[in-house]
């Protein structure tokens, strides 16, 4: 069978692989499909896009992912199929960057005040502005430096929601970002809807009835940390909210180390069949409009 993966990360926001090495990548491990998702920014698709061409056995889907507030909690749309010259696109973009980068500037404060000196010309924030700095740019700044057995050990000490330097980001509206990702061309699918924090098999129908009349497109039930069970949740919502599937193992090169491209932490198969159901769904949201 045929499988694809429709959520990735690059060096373009906080992964480790450059787009085209990503490509490269799924190439290798026999991918049909993969998206570069990477967060708030559609700057490394133009070299993912070029990487792409002149391999018909894997097609390269232009993606972003987008942080929303829904009912004081955070959740993530993906938009896929975009065009990233979408001016609406570029400008809700923007936004999103400005929040980032205040977000990023207030943390290097947190953190001196904490007792960790980081400072911006350090090598894992040198080469990218700071509206393309994420948490784990600086989870791997502090490993390095201040004795962390991991990047996840900063986060659950430091860098995790609640945690002493938690800064959280003013973050737009779902229907803001849906109707972004719609106006480039592209369709929304809401990422990683169960998290496991007491509140996602309560919050999922509910949300999906919010995000549905927002015209959300579809839902991941594939990902990488989903139990067969979760997925089946994800998969009956979906259906009894209209929405399209989709799936992808959020691979972030070293920055995820247990997490391969395509195959997740080891079970995640994403079949090509929800690439073709996705793409009719971008053809019959976009004739409506």
């Amino acid at each position: 069978m045929d499988w694809i993966d429709l959520h990735t990360h690059s060096t373009a926001s906080d992964g480790t692989f450059t787009p085209a090495e990503l490509f490269a990548s799924a190439v290798e491990v026999g991918l049909r499909a993969v998206a570069l998702t990477d967060h708030d920014t559609v700057d490394g698709l133009a070299e993912f896009l070029d990487a792409g061409r002149g391999h018909p056995e894997c097609e390269a889907v232009p993606g972003v992912e987008l942080a929303c507030t829904l009912c004081d909690r955070e959740i993530h749309l993906i938009g896929l199929f975009i065009d990233r010259r979408s001016p609406a696109l570029g400008a809700f973009l923007e936004r999103c960057r400005r929040e980032r980068a205040r977000r990023n500037k207030d943390l290097f404060l947190k953190l001196r005040f904490l007792g960790y000196e980081l400072s911006p010309e350090m090598p894992e924030f040198a080469s990218r502005p700071l509206d393309a700095v994420g948490r784990p740019h600086f989870a791997r700044a502090l490993a390095a430096r201040y004795g962390f057995a991991s990047n996840q050990a900063v986060f659950d000490k430091l860098l995790g929601a609640g945690k002493p330097a938690w800064i959280p980001r003013k973050l737009p509206a779902p229907e803001e970002a849906i109707a972004a990702i719609h106006a480039s061309g592209g369709v929304a699918v809401w990422a990683h809807p169960i998290q496991r924090d007491g509140r996602d098999r309560a919050n999922l129908n509910r949300f999906c009835r919010k995000l549905a009349g927002w015209k959300l497109d579809g839902i991941e039930g594939y990902y990488s940390l989903f139990s067969a069970r979760e997925t089946e949740l994800v998969t009956a919502a979906a259906a009894a909210h209209a929405l399209a599937l989709s799936g992808g193992s959020d691979f972030h090169g070293e920055n995820t180390p247990l997490l391969v491209l395509g195959y997740g932490a080891g079970g995640l198969r994403v079949p090509l069949e929800l690439l073709y159901q996705l793409k009719e769904r971008r053809l019959r949201s976009h004739d409506d409009e």
